[in-house]
């Protein structure tokens, strides 16, 4: 008598995204393009909202990494008003 055989397990590999959603409007839209060999420089761009801007990375850094800087410097040029509450 044979012994039955096990299943085999295949757990898929995750991988980096290769778009982004945008923080202006909101859509899966946003590529980043990385060119390591001119001074590491990387651009990110929306092709809904036209959004882009030029970014300078270090040699360890990747795609999420430069999407990170576009929304933090999107929301810090984002300023808030204060509510301020009228008195009646």
């Amino acid at each position: 008598m044979g012994r039955r055989r096990k299943k085999v397990v295949h757990i898929p590999k995750k991988r980096l995204p290769k778009f982004f959603s945008c923080p202006v409007c909101g859509k899966e839209t946003v590529r980043v393009e990385i060119n390591r060999d001119e001074g590491g420089q990387a651009i990110a761009q929306c092709s809904s909202c036209s959004l882009r801007e030029e970014f300078q990375i270090k040699q360890a850094q990747d795609t999420v990494d430069v999407y990170c800087m576009l929304t933090d410097r999107v929301y810090n040029t984002l300023k808030r008003t204060p509510i301020i509450k009228q008195k009646e």
